[in-house]
């Protein structure tokens, strides 16, 4: 991996964090970039527009996985408000920054969430599964 990377870029890289899928999630967002292939799936477990679990599995760079694992740290216990608000800036923020031939990997990861934001709002759910 290349220096350009911040150490929270590596980090994340490494060792990402909320990898895997959830049996039953409230949302799951989808997001993929043609030109690269990389893609991003993202589970929501929200009870009382909380997010209480954020979990991702990616396709793509070192850039596309910190980006997703950054992301569920980042929306995890947050209102559903403080997630519609979260974008490319935050993502890229909480990692230090990404090289500029990098930053489709913060636009995946904010692709992947608004879209599971959208299943969510879609699908009614009001309340916490029992």
């Amino acid at each position: 991996m290349t220096d350009a990377y911040s150490e929270c870029v590596r980090d994340h890289f490494e060792h990402p964090r909320h990898v895997g899928s959830l049996e039953h999630p409230d949302a799951v967002g989808y997001f993929e970039n043609p030109a690269s292939g990389a893609s991003m799936v993202i589970h929501l477990a929200i009870c009382k527009n909380v997010i209480h679990q954020a979990v991702f599995q990616s396709q793509g760079c070192a850039a596309t996985i910190a980006c997703g694992s950054v992301s569920t740290v980042l929306l995890t216990d947050k209102t559903l408000d403080e997630a519609y608000r979260l974008s490319r800036d935050d993502v890229e923020g909480a990692l230090g920054g990404l090289p500029s031939t990098r930053k489709h990997a913060a636009d995946l990861a904010i692709g992947a969430v608004r879209s599971a934001l959208a299943d969510f709002k879609k699908s009614g759910l009001q309340n916490c599964k029992s």
